[in-house]
């Protein structure tokens, strides 16, 4: 097919796709019958008008973030990430089994994941900090920050990580991932009035997932609607490859379908109970074996 351009698609707009092309914004439509494409996805278009184009192809991507939806189908969120910064704070109460459903998706879906305290004016609990010696344990990189306080040298250095790489900010509502993303991109609103007024024919709703250029490097996937990504893709086995202190132990089960549950000879139950990892994750992994859809293997 002549006049293809590649382009990178950096928002969902109330009428089409914004796609960046040569430092330009093309607002895109796309072909019938292509699959659902996300914010981050690298594409294939053509121009259909003076100031308008038309997605041909999704390019391979390197990973996927995916939702779930409606329909039998999961809904991909956003492609290309490198690195998944899970935000939580003291307040609302942090909820640890969601940090480790994300960190198992994460796992098996070939992104890095990373941990972010925010609201660290406020008071730390003891119980939060005692939790994050196994995450830091297990080798999670973890950023304490505060959106709100001045010269935040957690902020900065979180900043600086950014750099280089495709990140998106997810997390439990009310632990403050947008005011961290107005704290890294100051520019946000203009950044944001600036594509819709582009493309002219779309405008951005409240929960469109947008990619953002950081000024000193790298790019930010803000998604107001992403607090949630399930496991409907995951099998069982899937799961337990989630837990990073797992993955060294399911050899050593008696049986290589080992559900890691009450199974006779299972290395990681009783791992669990010698105090060799977390009996807390450990936990928290049945509670949400016991979520997974009933029809998976």
């Amino acid at each position: 097919m002549s006049g293809l351009l590649e382009g990178l698609v950096i928002s969902h707009l109330g009428q089409g796709i914004a796609v960046e092309h040569d430092n330009k914004i093309i607002l895109c439509q796309t072909r019938r019958k292509l699959d659902t494409v996300a914010v981050g996805d690298k594409v294939l278009w053509t121009l259909s008008a003076p100031d308008q184009g038309r997605i041909e192809e999704i390019l391979p991507r390197r990973s996927v973030l995916l939702r779930p939806s409606r329909g039998d189908k999961p809904r991909p969120v956003a492609a290309n990430i490198d690195t998944v910064f899970i935000v939580f704070a003291v307040e609302p109460s942090c909820d640890f089994l969601l940090l480790d459903q994300y960190l198992a998706v994460c796992e098996n879906s070939n992104i890095d994941a990373a941990l972010v305290l925010n609201k660290t004016d406020l008071p730390q609990s003891d119980i939060i900090e005692n939790e994050l010696l196994d995450y830091q344990a297990l080798g999670y990189a973890l950023h304490r920050v505060s959106a709100i306080t001045a010269k935040n040298t957690g902020l900065n250095t979180l900043t600086q990580v950014l750099k280089n790489q495709v990140s998106i900010f997810t997390g439990q509502s009310g632990v403050g991932k947008s005011s961290l993303t107005n704290a890294i991109i100051p520019d946000k609103a203009l950044k944001t009035n600036t594509i819709s007024a582009t493309t002219k024919h779309g405008r951005h709703t409240t929960t469109a997932a947008t990619l953002y250029h950081l000024p000193e490097g790298g790019d930010l996937i803000d998604s107001p609607g992403v607090a949630i990504f399930g496991l409907a893709e995951l099998s069982p086995p899937q799961l337990a490859y989630g837990y990073r202190e797992f993955q060294p132990l399911q050899d050593n089960c008696r049986f290589n379908d080992c559900r890691h549950l009450h199974d006779k000879g299972c290395a990681v139950r009783a791992a669990a109970e010698q105090g060799d990892i977390s009996m807390a994750r450990y936990q928290r992994f049945l509670k949400l074996r016991e979520k997974m859809p009933v029809t998976k293997p």
